[in-house]
């Protein structure tokens, strides 16, 4: 139990089960501490003190043990190279094929539908299939897409060779500032259109997978698997929340004894941590549930918030019997958790105290020690039926002043050396506090395509989409972002996979350490000139090899990869101690001063070396996460998450495209993972512009994909898309001024499109309908609606012209003048007023500003425009519509940000009631006062009237 002191002297305790006999104690400078642990922590508890290079003193049962981590690392360093020398030829690695055709030679040949070589004789057995395949979109669907594609670049240079050969002589101020924002808009257009060119989906077989990994009366041959959830701030991001993500983690379809979840708290706050003990405690009844009855989803909270007819599904009368009871222990459960909640409202001024009066470490969420705690483990911790729960470990990392600790990417890099010291699983998950579980078997589905012998080997990551639960169906801020998850990211997975979007990603720890992948054979025969001039492919690959192996190699190539250090180990021998250390010392200075990380990043499969004491194991875990210990190496540089942008995700993902790995998109027909998602309109703008920021720093620095990386192995058209990502929000600056002139084409009289005639009109109608067929044909190779297609256009622009801007403006303070902005965490919270009550909430920005100016001045030129052709007659209707046209459009896109504005049952609030009365009274002004467009005529014209006026 954890408590605090008032100043009445009373103690109140957090509520944390009861005491169990294993004690723990760690030291603080001179300073040792000691408490007793619960029953809901039957694990190790360790932690390290504030001056470099000292250790936690672990105590377990009645004895003392000091353990030095160096020796342990050198045990398991000298493991690993009594394996490497054991270990026998690779003769899991396909069979190697010469340049000569495939026809005519008994047994290999490429498998169309994974695209990696197969061997004919093992396609016999159920067991050596593949275990997914890539299902080709039906060309139907696909080639008149690309047809309209290219007809539309043809359409699109046809249009700008008239709008740049026939200027508007009148205003050509306006005409020159929309031809540079059509120009732009059409170079943008090209970016995102062509990385959609090879749009995939693909298939996993879950049966193959049991086949071939779990046979019936053998232990279970799936690989481990670490799983992240990350953390902050508790009353931003709430406990419940992520309880519900860490249950939904504990009772996945997956043998218990490969699953380890990680919780990283990156606030050090003594909240979350109470909350993951009763969560623990909770476990203990909810897993076994959720797999008798194998239930869906297995997070509580959305579990139970289903509507179930028991009578018409005709349910088992126990299994009734047994969710009514597991609903009232959760209704518990949230009550207790809730209740930890409100005492935390209130920090004391003294700050937390646990059960022995000590402080809590992490009052002082800028500088405290690095904290771990196993709640669970695989040797204890057992459900309530008797049976192993998966491992659960509460992480904080060491935090103090004076260092860059690199926000979320830091974090994450923390739990890759934690999870590697202490269960080192091959394959990671990570997923963000408020992203649970929704398919039991989502662990599976990812195994099809990372344990596949042949295509995981150059498979980094598989990506699955994102979906949300809570948001209304009319989507009214595109939310979903359905035509990214289902468009965008489908075609990727056809060229050489989709990008890293920050959570629901299953990653091969090896592409983590920055490693390369294996080179697929090549089986195309030699081109013509080389067989003319005698070139032989062996010679063009040593001389690559010797061009890398230079002074100057390509940044996005590592300085070795795993075969080379096995095998430059194994041809040493144990007599050259000199080699053995020179390779030693190389991974210390990349991987940082631990040996036993080190031993763990050699290691393919996985695992913790048998030998491996848990208490020493734990205490090197606690040295991996101390501040300085990234110093001098390549984490957040070469390694793990990589630093140097808000968008982390983006970046470690195009690192490791940029190596030559590929990553897949997993969609299977029940969503792998579900969270919440913003849905009032400042919360979703403030979203959109952290991803706006992450992409202005990126675009910005030496990452850059229009220069970076073009050594390496990254194919064009992923290229284009990384591009695509990191440029899209300067688009907001042509598109705040192309929104800008329909009003002042109303309110001056002018436009920017000469008088159009007969041929001409023909391009501009054929470019609106193939602007309207690239959309249709997409929709239709997708699966996306209209509807969420127009919700994603209008969005586009409503975020274009706030966010997006916002965005360039502090990317280029950042870049130029050294001024950060801080990023705000999205409340991860719902009310409880309503079902979307959260969608009237208006919250006042300084974003809302651009779009509620451009509303009211377009709005305000339409009145204008009306009035003054109502004065001058019906010759002067015919040029209006077009400018109408154009000003309706602006105005359409931005209704969503209107309805917003209006709030609740549209009660507009008065900030906004006068900030559009201030404004349509200044462009009023400006249009009755000050036309600069015109020449005021204050008298008869005399050339027009002659001697009659």
């Amino acid at each position: 139990m954890l408590g605090w002191e008032s100043g009445s002297g009373r103690k109140d305790y957090f509520p944390y089960a009861a005491s169990r006999p294993s004690v723990w104690s760690w030291e603080v400078g001179s300073l040792q501490m000691s408490g007793e642990l619960s029953a809901a922590s039957p694990g190790r508890y360790s932690m390290a003190s504030p001056e470099s290079g000292s250790r936690a003193t672990i105590r377990l049962g009645d004895g003392q043990r000091e353990y030095a981590a160096g020796g342990f690392g050198n045990v398991a360093w000298k493991e690993r190279i009594d394996g490497w020398k054991m270990k026998p030829e690779k003769s899991a690695a396909p069979p190697s094929v010469s340049n000569a055709p495939s026809e005519g030679r008994g047994g290999v040949d490429f498998d169309a539908s994974t695209d990696v070589l197969m061997d004919d004789s093992l396609l016999n057995d159920e067991t050596r299939q593949p275990l997914s395949r890539k299902v080709p979109i039906p060309s139907s669907k696909v080639n008149p897409y690309r047809m309209v594609i290219v007809l539309r670049l043809v359409i699109l240079c046809i249009f700008f060779h008239y709008r740049i050969t026939n200027p508007v002589w009148d205003a050509i101020p306006l005409w020159l500032i929309s031809v540079i924002c059509e120009i732009w808009f059409a170079v943008s257009w090209i970016l995102d259109q062509f990385p959609k060119w090879f749009p995939v989906n693909r298939e996993t077989y879950l049966d193959r997978l049991s086949l071939r990994y779990e046979k019936e009366g053998e232990p279970s041959q799936l690989a481990c698997v670490d799983i992240f959830v990350s953390t902050v701030d508790p009353l931003k991001e709430p406990p419940l929340v992520t309880a519900n993500t860490v249950l939904s983690i504990l009772a996945v379809d997956y043998p218990v004894d490969k699953v380890s979840c990680y919780v990283s708290d990156d606030g050090a706050s003594m909240l979350t941590f109470e909350a993951l003990a009763e969560t623990a405690e909770f476990a203990r009844k909810w897993v076994p549930f959720s797999k008798k009855y194998s239930i869906e989803p297995r997070a509580p909270e959305w579990y139970f918030a289903q509507k179930i007819d028991y009578l018409k599904d005709k349910v088992q009368p126990s299994f009734v019997k047994d969710r009514r009871s597991m609903k009232r222990e959760y209704e518990e459960f949230k009550i207790r958790v809730n209740g930890l909640v409100a005492k935390a409202q209130k920090v004391p001024e003294e700050g937390w105290f646990m059960q022995d009066g000590t402080p809590w470490p992490g009052n002082n969420t800028r500088d405290h020690p690095g904290m771990i705690q196993v709640f669970l483990g695989h040797s204890g911790g057992l459900d309530s039926d008797g049976n192993e729960l998966p491992r659960l470990v509460y992480v904080s990392r060491e935090k103090r002043p004076g260092f860059m600790h690199h926000k979320k990417a830091g974090a994450m890099n923390a739990l890759v050396r934690v999870s590697a010291v202490l269960t080192n699983g091959p394959f990671l998950l990570n997923l963000d506090c408020d992203h649970y579980i929704n398919n039991s078997k989502a662990l599976r589905e990812a195994m099809c395509f990372l344990m596949d012998p042949n295509l995981g080997k150059s498979v980094c990551y598989v990506q699955f989409p994102q979906r949300f639960d809570g948001i209304d169906k009319n989507d009214r801020y595109a939310n979903r972002n359905t035509v990214f998850f289902d468009m965008n990211l489908r075609g990727l997975d056809g060229i050489q996979g989709p990008v890293y979007v920050g959570t629901g990603c299953v990653f091969n720890r090896t592409a983590l350490y920055g490693y390369e992948p294996p080179f697929k054979p090549k089986h195309s025969k030699p081109g013509f000139l080389s067989s003319c001039f005698g070139g032989s492919r062996k010679k063009k690959s040593s001389r690559k090899e010797k061009k890398n192996s230079s002074k100057h190699v390509d940044p996005t190539v590592p300085v070795f990869n795993l075969e080379d250090i096995e095998e430059g180990v194994e041809g040493a021998g144990f007599d050259d101690e000199k080699s053995l250390l020179m390779s030693q010392m190389t991974l210390e200075k990349r991987f940082g001063q631990s040996a036993v990380f080190v031993a763990s990043t050699l290691m393919e499969n996985g695992g913790v070396p048998e030998s491996a004491e848990p208490e020493a194991l734990l205490k090197e875990a606690i040295h991996v996460i101390s501040c300085g210990y990234e110093d001098k190496t390549d984490w957040g540089q070469e390694i793990g998450w990589i630093y140097g942008s808000v968008t982390e995700d983006i970046l470690t993902g195009f690192k490791m495209h940029a190596r030559g790995w590929k990553s897949i998109y997993c969609m299977p027909e029940r969503p792998a993972f579900k969270g919440s998602a913003p849905i009032n309109l400042s919360d979703r703008l403030n979203q959109v512009l952290r991803w706006a920021l992450g992409s202005v720093e990126i675009l910005f620095s030496r990452h850059c994909p229009m220069w970076y990386g073009y050594g390496g192995r990254l194919k064009f058209l992923e290229r284009f898309a990384y591009v695509n990502t990191t440029i899209y929000p300067i688009t907001s600056i042509p598109l705040l001024a192309y929104c800008t002139l329909p009003a002042v084409c109303l309110l001056t009289g002018k436009f920017i499109i000469p008088q159009i005639s007969n041929i001409a009109s023909i391009w501009f109608i054929s470019l609106f309908l193939s602007i309207f067929a690239t959309g249709i044909l997409e929709m239709r190779w997708s699966g996306v609606g209209i509807d969420e297609w127009w919700r994603n256009e209008q969005f586009w622009v409503i975020g274009g012209v706030s966010a997006h801007l916002f965005a360039v403006f502090q990317g280029l303070l950042k870049v130029l003048a050294g001024i950060d902005t801080n990023f705000t965490v999205t409340s991860k919270a719902s009310d409880e007023d309503g079902d979307f009550a959260e969608l009237y909430l208006f919250k006042w920005t300084t974003l809302l500003i651009p779009p509620t100016t451009l509303l009211v001045i377009n709005l305000v030129g339409v009145v204008a425009g009306v009035s003054y052709a109502i004065n001058s007659g019906y010759q002067s209707w015919g040029p209006l519509f077009g400018k109408l046209f154009f000003a309706f459009w602006v105005i359409i896109h931005l209704y969503p940000f209107l309805k917003g504005l209006m709030g609740r049952q549209n009660r507009t609030p008065t900030i906004v009631i006068v900030w559009s009365i201030l404004l349509a009274s200044i462009f009023s002004l400006l249009w009755v006062r000050i036309d600069p467009f015109t020449t005021k005529v204050t008298g008869p014209d005399v050339e027009m009237c002659g001697i009659n006026c």
